[in-house]
């Protein structure tokens, strides 16, 4: 794999068709505490496919955030083959993750990780300096419904607000892959079905691959397929006859 060279263009990087973006095959992970050898993932096999909304359920500690992780190139396996597109993540040289998760891939977390001395569009714009190709900060933060917002900072935000923030950065660069790590976790109820609705509006309108982790069973109504893991494995997939919006979901 030559160097940086290693991903193609921004232009050349969207498929048509039903090819997947993902393919998991064999992963696993295993994680040393001292003499104690922690298996976080067991084989896990999945295909995600471009555009669609895929949602993760399973307990706390079932091994969710690690499958994110290695998705997203912050983790790398212990064995098997992970391939966005047609590169191996798992064969990656750390110079080759970065690259990739600058300008693929967009993360949305549990917290915000907004800089409190920074407003909403200058939290936002600074990753539209990195980006090859971004979205104008401005134009995302409308996107998410915080135009009025764009010079507030963060301590003037109410917690939806600042995951709205959160997701607006996350955007900008114009990912192929959206992850999303308990998006709503830290969120009462009306403010998560919020942030819920940008969450869908985003994957409708940029086209990005999106997946949320969530212990909620409640949220699985807006994907159009749900992954249960359990004890670091898939113990089940299903495929939604049809999305609910997040209007329709209740917990």
């Amino acid at each position: 794999m030559p160097g940086l060279r290693w991903f193609a263009p921004q232009a050349d990087r969207r498929r048509e068709g039903g090819d997947a973006v993902f393919h998991v095959r064999g992963v696993t992970k295993v994680y040393r505490v001292g003499d104690v050898e922690v298996h976080a993932l067991r084989g896990v096999n999945l295909e995600l496919f471009p555009g669609e909304f895929v949602v993760l359920l399973g307990p706390s500690g079932s091994g969710k955030s690690t499958l994110l992780n290695i998705l997203g190139g912050l983790d790398v396996p212990t064995s098997g083959e992970v391939l966005y597109l047609d590169h191996d993540l798992r064969a990656a040289s750390e110079a080759e993750l970065t690259r990739y998760r600058r300008e693929h891939v967009g993360f949305v977390f549990q917290f915000y990780n907004l800089i409190p001395s920074l407003t909403a569009l200058e939290n936002t714009a600074l990753v539209t300096e990195i980006a090859e190709h971004p979205m104008n900060a401005e134009e995302s933060l409308r996107l998410v419904g915080l135009e009025e917002r764009l010079h507030h900072f963060p301590s003037q935000l109410s917690g939806g607000e600042q995951q709205r923030v959160a997701i607006a950065r996350a955007i900008a660069k114009r990912p192929e892959v959206l992850l999303c790590d308990e998006p709503t976790g830290a969120l009462d109820y009306p403010t998560g079905k919020i942030v819920l609705e940008v969450l869908e509006r985003v994957n409708r309108q940029i086209g990005a691959t999106t997946v949320v982790i969530t212990h909620n069973a409640a949220i699985a109504g807006m994907a159009d397929r749900v992954v249960h893991i359990s004890s670091g494995a898939i113990a089940e997939i299903h495929r939604n006859t049809r999305r609910a919006t997040p209007s329709e979901l209740s917990w």
